[in-house]
């Protein structure tokens, strides 16, 4: 059975989608659903920032958390881990109005020596690729990157198909090798975009202006080490929200 929090989100988003709560309405304040005996505080405002991140709400302090129009442009965006608790509880790879585009799937020599050594490989071993931009109400708002040990290969196949798998790569690994993967606390940095991320984003600026952007990345292990790193590049402007 899913967490409380997350049956709380599931009921109220069914009831945004049923019109219950149409565009601009206001949710109840989380104080209400706490008197009715929904849960604690801290369980139905985890609810809330669930709905946030999947771009369904908005919150603001003092005035209460609004119900967003479908076609708004989002403003946050659940971390990778949050989207693979998400997959992993409801079998759904996208949350409402999101899909991706610009899949990539590649074997290539890892040139970069920071990965190479979170992956636990020499510098130019080859690994797998795996990218994608994930898209909501038809903005992209993240760009997504997978670098995998080729050993997964050997248990998953079907890593190299270019279109999305009907499961996640890692329920397919332990499920068919017994070895559990496990991830790393998520971490958090800044750099600038590259050409090719704000390419993806459709952002055009001037070949000497800076564009920061929020990265977050997670290592994956199985007990050999570190099988994946997992690397998400937000939409300049766009906060990232766990919790999912």
């Amino acid at each position: 059975m899913p967490p409380k929090w997350q049956r709380i989100a599931d009921e109220l988003a069914r009831q945004i989608a049923d019109g219950s709560y149409a565009p601009g309405d206001y949710l109840p304040h989380i104080r209400e659903l706490v008197a009715q005996g929904k849960g604690s505080i801290t369980t139905v405002h985890a609810a809330y920032k669930a709905l946030e991140a999947e771009g369904l709400v908005i919150s603001s302090r003092g005035h209460g958390t609004r119900v967003l129009p479908q076609d708004a442009a989002p403003e946050s965006a659940v971390s990778g881990l949050g989207r693979l608790n998400r997959l992993k509880r409801t079998g759904r790879p996208y949350g409402p109005r999101e899909t991706s585009t610009d899949h990539v799937v590649a074997l290539r020599s890892c040139a970069d020596p920071e990965f190479s050594e979170l992956l636990g490989i020499e510098l130019y071993d080859e690994v797998l690729l795996r990218g994608r931009t994930f898209v909501r109400g038809g903005k992209p708002t993240v760009v997504a990157l997978s670098i995998i040990q080729l050993r997964a290969l050997n248990a998953v196949p079907e890593l190299m198909q270019k279109e999305r798998m009907p499961r996640f790569w890692q329920e397919l690994y332990t499920e068919r090798t017994g070895v559990e993967i496990t991830a790393d606390p998520e971490k958090r940095g800044a750099r600038l975009a590259s050409d090719d991320e704000l390419n993806k984003f459709g952002i055009e600026v001037p070949s000497n202006v800076a564009v920061p952007v929020l990265v977050l990345r997670s290592v994956f292990r199985d007990e050999e080490g570190p099988i994946e790193v997992w690397e998400d590049v937000y939409r300049p402007g766009m906060w990232q929200v766990g919790g999912e």
